[in-house]
């Protein structure tokens, strides 16, 4: 089964100047070089974390099934989501892994 939303092979790393503040149970995060700041909910702070260096999805999808109660292919999904919203705003990037390339 070929689904767009499948996990991609790809690790993922931060872009650009991001200043970052903990307000209240949100990480809030300020893009300098646009101008744009991001509310992190728990989840997506978890993320951005981790992704302090670059870390493979699948790096990131069991760092939250070992943290969180969430159902493998559930966390899978909702991270994906995440990991594309993050990319279209700007703040992390993909690295495409070969094909062959074990983690």
């Amino acid at each position: 089964m070929s689904d767009a939303s499948q996990p991609s092979n790809s690790t993922y790393h931060r872009r650009g100047e991001v200043l970052e503040a903990e307000v209240g149970d949100e990480l809030v995060a300020l893009d300098v070089a646009a101008g744009d700041c991001f509310g992190f909910n728990e989840v997506a702070r978890t993320v951005w974390r981790a992704l302090a260096v670059p870390k493979s999805f699948e790096e990131l999808r069991d760092g939250l099934l070992a943290e969180y109660d969430i159902g493998r292919e559930q966390c899978s999904i909702e991270l994906q989501a995440l990991l594309d919203d993050l990319v279209e705003k700007g703040l992390i990037s993909p690295i495409r892994s070969a094909p062959n390339s074990r983690g």
